[in-house]
């Protein structure tokens, strides 16, 4: 075990700097320029702050295979669905980062999580998605999840990639050409999964 987290280390180089230290209490709590953020569910006075970080990371087409003209009201649908917690990174009263925590299917398929994180542009770089990411985890094992699933990770996004390699998940399969990206064209898509058992 202790080769394959050194490997993954090896891997993402580039991440070595959010080694950032987070408090399981309550809330996730962890210190960035914003001040002391906190990770907590998403209240019905969030909304508005939501859908900006909503609109800005989906218009860009680099991301998300959702449509980049969506409207408020299915952003938020589609945020705030039955059967989602819904969760926000705040500090300072100032919501920094979201993310959604489901089952990636139902029935059968149930007993795996599936989780989306979306954070502006104004705030990355401060350890804000791994923060989230961390704390996503820890709720997904909480709420009896057996494992975590994403269904859809863009090739091009290697911030990403290489954080979720640092926390154990594995690219699983891979979707030739599945993204068409709005600079790129057609890239690969990633399957990446990781057991929640211990």
């Amino acid at each position: 075990m202790a080769r394959r987290a050194e490997a993954r280390r090896a891997r993402c180089v580039a991440c070595a700097e959010i080694g950032v230290g987070i408090a399981a209490t309550e809330a996730f709590a962890l210190q960035v320029r914003f001040g002391i953020m906190k990770i907590r569910p998403a209240i019905e006075a969030d909304r508005d702050a939501i859908w900006k970080i909503f609109n800005e990371v989906v218009a860009a087409g680099d991301t998300y295979a959702l449509d980049p003209h969506m409207s408020r009201e299915d952003a938020l649908a589609y945020w705030f669905s039955a059967g989602i917690h819904t969760y926000v990174a705040e500090a300072d009263g100032r919501i920094n980062g979201t993310y959604i925590l489901r089952p990636n299917q139902s029935g059968g398929g149930s007993h795996v999580a599936n989780a989306a994180f979306m954070v502006p542009a104004s705030a990355r770089g401060e350890g804000i998605g791994r923060a989230m990411a961390e704390h996503c985890l820890s709720e997904a094992r909480q709420l009896g999840f057996r494992a975590m699933q994403f269904n859809f990770v863009i090739s091009t996004n290697t911030g990403a990639i290489c954080l979720w390699q640092e926390l154990g998940f594995e690219i699983v399969g891979t979707l030739p050409g599945a993204f068409r990206h709005s600079e790129n064209g057609y890239v690969d898509v990633y399957v990446m999964y990781q057991s929640l058992r211990s």
